[in-house]
């Protein structure tokens, strides 16, 4: 029983960390991939602090 368990918490520790740096990298790409549909609508979320109510 010990030995499965350190088995699959070695497999998740392992491929869980390149699973979340591979979805970081993902939405880091997605964020600062040039395009001028998004570049306005984060600009236009960007201002939403700033509106008043």
């Amino acid at each position: 029983m010990s030995d499965t368990y350190n088995a699959l918490a070695a497999f998740a520790q392992t491929w869980g960390l390149v699973l979340f740096v591979a979805a970081f990298a993902a939405v880091v790409a997605y964020v600062f991939w040039p395009s001028k549909k998004r570049k306005k609508d984060f600009d236009d979320a960007a201002q939403i602090p700033l509106k008043e109510d």
